[in-house]
């Protein structure tokens, strides 16, 4: 981080600091009665990853949710509500919001709508409507954008995010929704810990990892492939492939022709510096987030501002 944009970062979070007003809004609470009816005793999986299982979720009020299992059940509670409150206070348009929560005989987190469900049953569901380029674009922009809240404009920063097609949740408007984002309370592969504090080789590591998903995903974009089944092949290909002959071959057919040759060149060149470089990145995610606003033609009024809120 250069000393410009750390400069800036202190800067914003001082002026967010001082016009916080009123007290903190809570989330709401839900007994596991309440999640367990939601979502079919656990039946509607959407995802299930080394940190837990998500689920979806539908409420009495007819609201579509997705509920997240939280693995730490062995941290004190008002650590955890602690922690659930900080996690309330994160607010994106492209991080998908939290509801609520329960702590009863297992600890879950609601968040908010998710009509649309997750971006890879869009890409690989042949029921659903296909997305065409330029949802697709605004996918990897959102996804970056979000990605960039997180390290720069949250604090304490939060390096640990997963991004995959099954955790890319999207609205009916289509817009993208990052819902895997780790708490302090969490175990395993999920630890949020202070700027100050966090040795620079780990945050590295940290971004490093995140960028390296962030590719991948991109990649998945624009091939319709899961990185999830085939993923190896998937990055073999970005990795030795000659871009200029390859890209028919692998562009997602639901795609046909309806795409511009010149963005998806651009794309490809970031999906391929992102995997590339995953032991030692040689560029940011604040960096990747303001090329693709700048190279690809896609309205960028939403994402040059950082959304930032501290209810």
């Amino acid at each position: 981080m250069d000393r410009f944009t750390r400069k800036f970062r202190l800067l914003l979070l001082a002026w967010l600091h001082r016009s916080r007003s009123g007290p903190i809004s809570l989330v709401r609470r839900f007994s596991y009665k309440e999640i367990k009816r939601a979502t079919d005793s656990f039946h509607r999986t959407f995802y299930r990853n080394s940190h837990g299982a998500a689920y979806k979720a539908r409420f009495q009020d007819g609201e579509v949710a997705l509920v997240r299992e939280v693995q730490a059940f062995n941290v004190e509670k008002d650590v955890f509500y602690r922690d659930v409150q900080q996690l309330g206070r994160l607010h994106h348009r492209n991080l998908l919001a939290l509801r609520g929560f329960s702590a009863g005989r297992k600890r879950y987190l609601v968040f908010d709508n998710i009509e649309n469900g997750s971006l890879k049953e869009h890409l690989n569901d042949p029921l659903k409507t296909p997305l065409n380029w330029k949802t697709r674009l605004q996918i990897a922009i959102g996804v970056a954008a979000a990605l960039e809240y997180l390290l720069l404009f949250s604090n304490p920063p939060i390096y640990h995010v997963s991004i995959s097609s099954s955790s890319i949740m999207l609205d009916e408007n289509f817009t993208a929704k990052v819902s895997d984002v780790g708490i302090l309370s969490s175990v395993g592969n999920y630890v949020r810990v202070p700027n100050n504090s966090c040795p620079e080789d780990l945050r590295s590591q940290h971004c490093s990892n995140i960028i390296f998903q962030l590719g991948v995903l991109i990649l998945e974009l624009i091939t319709g492939q899961s990185s999830e089944e085939g993923g190896e092949d998937l990055i073999q290909w970005i990795q030795e492939s000659c871009l200029g002959s390859s890209i028919p071959r692998m562009i997602d057919p639901d795609l046909g022709n309806n795409y511009d040759s010149r963005e998806l060149k651009k794309l490809l060149a970031v999906a391929r510096l992102c995997i590339k470089t995953k032991d030692k990145p040689t560029f940011s995610i604040p960096q990747i987030s303001r090329y693709l606003q700048k190279k690809v033609d896609v309205p960028r009024q939403q994402y040059l501002r950082p959304q930032v809120s501290f209810i």
